[in-house]
């Protein structure tokens, strides 16, 4: 099934304006959701919105937006007040800056979206941009949704993904966080020898590819057999250890990774030298 677009605008960069459509580039209907029900019935529960100063059930033309500039105390903010900070982001999508794709720090990237040109006509535009970006991040707003984001563009195969972000002052800092504060800030040499050999046993081409969701996956087990009317026996978790001496645990650690990693080795070494013999004897044949 095709992605549909859920907005059609301009990427701008200076005096250069790219009909764009923007496409959703994750998928929720992936994860499991679950419904309230009433236990007793299993009834769906409804979500009623309630007065309780008026002691009555209001309907969705009766309600307002209404802001808390003080306890219990709140202006309305309509539809009109809304329009009146309609900026340039509602159609366009504005680049005011490139940066080092690099520079963007992960704890800032909030939504990914796929850019795609809105026709032929935009295609080689397009198309000159997204070489032009190789490397780069162009930093800009748009607004979405009813609400305005700071958005990062980089290129990606035959697109442009957009990235929403964090604003700066929705970003707490990590010194806010009072149990860091016991952590040293100098480690001993030979365990932080010991722990960079444990996590180098461990490095390897990164392919996100090659992780799943075992809880979701679990949970269509658990909800298949239930829909089969059979019992789901859940697997024992054992809880893990404490480390009391960590010289000792990185040792296992290494001692552990590192014959699980010389056997499949071998057999790699060994297949190739038996490939050598043959290509060896075929040469001589």
């Amino acid at each position: 099934m095709a992605i549909r677009p859920t907005w059609k605008g301009f990427l701008k960069v200076s005096l250069v304006n790219i009909p764009v459509k923007v496409f959703p580039a994750t998928e929720s209907a992936a994860t499991i959701s679950f419904n309230q029900l009433h236990a007793e019935c299993q009834t769906r529960i409804q979500q009623k919105r309630w007065c309780p100063s008026c002691e009555r059930e209001v309907t969705n033309a009766e309600l307002a937006k209404g802001y808390e500039f003080e306890k219990g105390r709140y202006i309305v903010v309509d539809d009109e007040d809304l329009q009146k900070v309609r900026v340039e982001s509602s159609r366009v999508i504005n680049l005011v800056q490139f940066a080092d794709a690099s520079d963007i720090d992960p704890i800032y990237v909030d939504r990914a979206y796929y850019l795609a040109p809105d026709g032929p006509m935009a295609a080689d535009a397009f198309a000159v941009m997204r070489e032009g970006m190789v490397g780069k991040a162009g930093i800009g707003k748009v607004a979405l949704y009813g609400r305005e984001y700071l958005v990062a563009i980089k290129p990606q195969k035959k697109g442009l993904v957009m990235y929403t972000l964090h604003h700066d002052a929705e970003i707490r800092s990590i010194d806010q966080i009072e149990e860091l504060n016991s952590v040293p800030t100098k480690v001993k040499p030979e365990e932080m020898k010991l722990a960079k050999q444990v996590i180098a046993t461990f490095a390897a081409d990164l392919n996100l590819k090659d992780y799943k969701d075992e809880y979701n996956e679990g949970l269509r087990k658990i909800i298949d057999a239930k829909i089969a009317g059979e019992e789901f026996g859940a697997p024992e978790v054992q809880e893990p250890a404490r480390v009391v001496d960590l010289m000792e645990a990185l040792r296992r650690s290494l001692d552990s990774v590192s014959q699980d990693k010389k056997k499949p080795a071998k057999a790699v070494i060994a297949k190739s030298k038996v490939k050598s013999q043959k290509s060896k004897v075929r040469k001589a044949s």
